[in-house]
């Protein structure tokens, strides 16, 4: 027998026992809702088993990382579907971000928003079909032969890369299988909500001299509710988007030749000199004096910034 402490509460199970089981040992509702659960501070899939005492919190889609793993297994829904659609796809990396996910892939051509459209649509057959999603780890020479098996250069190249030490892990949900470390939730069914966003370009591990993969952008909740709420925000964001005011109002006007640069017009330039006098009205109360620096540096300065490495391809050109 294994003890194990929940929330201060210790009970004791046999060994081996998956997560799973003992979410469901303690409530269906817990079973139900649980994504994920940290293990002595540490986050696992429920499938996985414990064989020694140990500290366990269940984690739902109200907690951080039970969000990112409710999205990560959204991103490789949105593989899958790419697979079954678009064979040839070559898939690189679909990792979480802030409110969403998103998968970087290699296509013989772009991505139209017509192909979002049936992309989406294989994903709600995939989230129907409520395929488990169970993980396995392989030696380095047979997730290798397994990469190059399933046609995925990106990976084989990941596999290389990752230290001689390091635990290759796969996840697989019906007929697809990706390389991925996770965590995932247990099965494709729980994602009930999502909306592939936007495509853009995206190079390969952020290295211009690689070449430039095409990035699906989405997101993902357990209710419908949720998503159109998360939507309309979005709506509601770009309604105030500065962009959008400073072309409605003829405050200023931004250019190709001057990307993140704007171009300030008659009204913008009036509403710029107020502030700027009100800045300097404010500071000189305050006793501050004013100086000016250089506006071209060497390059140096932006790449100790980090500027030169996020934004040279427009900023720097």
């Amino acid at each position: 027998m294994i003890k194990v402490s929940l929330r201060g509460e210790v009970k004791e199970f046999e060994s081996g026992i998956s997560l799973f089981d003992i979410a469901k040992s303690i409530s269906e509702g817990l079973a139900r809702n649980a994504l994920v659960a940290k293990v002595n501070g540490k986050v696992m899939d429920l499938s996985r088993t414990l064989n020694e005492d140990a500290e366990v919190e269940f984690l739902t889609f109200d907690d951080e990382e039970g969000k990112d793993a409710f999205r990560h297994t959204s991103s490789h829904i949105l593989a899958q579907a790419v697979k079954r659609l678009y064979p040839t796809a070559k898939l690189a990396i679909g990792p979480t971000i802030e409110n969403g996910f998103y998968y970087d892939i290699d296509y013989e051509r772009p991505f139209m928003p017509e192909d979002l459209e049936k992309i989406e649509a294989e994903m709600k057959n995939i989230v129907k079909e409520d395929l488990k999603v169970t993980r396995f780890e392989l030696p380095r020479e047979e997730a290798l032969a397994l990469a190059e098996k399933m046609g995925e250069p990106y990976k084989v190249e990941l596999i290389n890369d990752l230290p001689l030490d390091a635990v290759i892990s796969f996840y697989s949900q019906g007929e697809f299988t990706d390389l991925c470390a996770g965590v995932h939730i247990p099965n494709t069914g729980k994602v009930k909500a999502f909306k592939l966003l936007s495509v853009a370009g995206a190079y390969w591990r952020g290295n211009e001299k690689n070449k430039m993969l095409q990035r699906i952008y989405g997101t993902s909740f357990p209710k419908k509710s949720e998503l159109d709420a998360y939507l309309e925000a979005l709506e509601q964001a770009k309604l105030r988007d500065h962009r959008k005011l400073g072309k409605e109002l003829e405050l200023f006007a931004l250019m190709e030749e001057g990307p993140g640069f704007p171009f300030f017009l008659p009204k913008g330039m009036e509403l710029r000199n107020t502030l700027i006098n009100y800045w300097r009205e404010v500071h000189r109360e305050a006793g501050y004096v004013e100086i000016s620096t250089p506006v071209i540096l060497n390059r140096r300065l932006w790449e100790t910034s980090g500027h030169w490495y996020h934004y040279r391809e427009n900023m720097y050109t």
